[in-house]
């Protein structure tokens, strides 16, 4: 698409939001242009919050179907566009209510503490909720001794590991984010030998052998706050490409070094202009929980914000 059909379609979209009193969320892991067009940048979490405070009555939520969910959860009586209906997330999908429920009378004294990259089923299952940033700050709150995290298990080992000494026991599940695994040791490694003066930032999701060869294990807010506030200008970043179009965007004076090539989700990118542009016109791919469902998930959720 050329730079001027592109912006003819940004007027489109813009006018379309005004008409249908919409506001535009984008994953930090979003193409540069649907991040350039939207109304809130941030993590998933961040940004259901962000439209539960304001009075549009459609969401358009540029990133993948479990976040759309928890934006229906937080905001029932708004309807929740998703732009590309096969925009999931695998990690998501790695657990189901079936094995959840046989993990819970595995381990009937345990309480289940769920990563928001989950669905809305699976939340709704859960004790309470957390994100990669107030994953351990929930996990130390918790007054069970024992733990079930779900559904990603590097994050569950990264909080098991700031926890020894506890006394908690963590029972994790074998869930995995494909992309954030793609990052190998040897990539940090070489990235860190071209750039010895740079910070190393990555995300918990990623492996136990990348994150030893980090200066700060932190979630995509967690790299923004720290990006803008240390004093160094070089940074190495290992989470999905799309975060590094928001971090020099916020800090063009920096650098922000991409170790491998293979960080990129395939799912956050099938959103697209066009996607957002039919979405509006068509009121297309709503994403609505149902209100059983919808109702014991948003405990598990209100649970996490009351520990916070």
């Amino acid at each position: 698409m050329s730079k001027k059909s592109q912006e003819e379609l940004k007027e489109k979209i813009q006018k379309l939001k005004e008409e249908r009193k919409a506001v535009i969320l984008a994953h930090n892991y979003q193409r540069k242009e649907i991040q350039d067009i939207a109304d809130f940048v941030e993590d998933s979490l961040g940004l259901s919050i962000q439209a539960s405070k304001t009075d549009a009555k459609v969401i358009v939520f540029c990133g993948v179907h479990f976040m759309a969910e928890t934006a229906s959860i937080l905001s029932p009586e708004k309807t929740i566009l998703l732009p590309d209906p096969q925009a999931g997330c695998p990690m998501a999908d790695m657990i189901d209510v079936k094995t959840l429920a046989e993990y819970r009378q595995k381990y009937p004294e345990a309480e289940v503490l769920c990563y928001v990259n989950s669905t809305a089923e699976i939340k709704a299952m859960s004790d309470v909720c957390c994100t990669s940033a107030n994953a351990l700050k929930i996990a130390q709150k918790m007054k069970a001794r024992e733990i079930i995290f779900i559904p990603d298990k590097s994050l569950g080992e990264y909080v098991e590991s700031q926890m020894e000494g506890s006394g908690k026991k963590f029972h994790l599940y074998p869930g995995y984010c494909p992309t954030h695994h793609r990052l190998l040791a040897e990539d940090i490694i070489k990235a860190k030998k071209a750039n010895p003066d740079a910070v190393v930032m990555v995300h918990p999701e990623c492996t136990a052998e990348v994150r030893a060869l980090a200066d700060f294990i932190l979630g995509t807010g967690g790299m923004s706050k720290t990006a803008g506030e240390n004093g160094r200008t070089k940074f190495i970043v290992g989470t999905e490409e799309g975060m590094l179009y928001r971090l020099k965007k916020e800090n063009p004076e920096k650098t922000f070094i991409l170790p491998s090539e293979k960080l990129i989700c395939p799912n956050m990118k099938l959103n697209t202009l066009e996607k957002v542009y039919w979405a509006l016109k068509e009121m297309a791919h709503v994403v609505k929980v149902a209100e059983e469902v919808r109702s014991k998930a948003y405990k598990a959720i209100k649970a996490m914000l009351e520990l916070s």
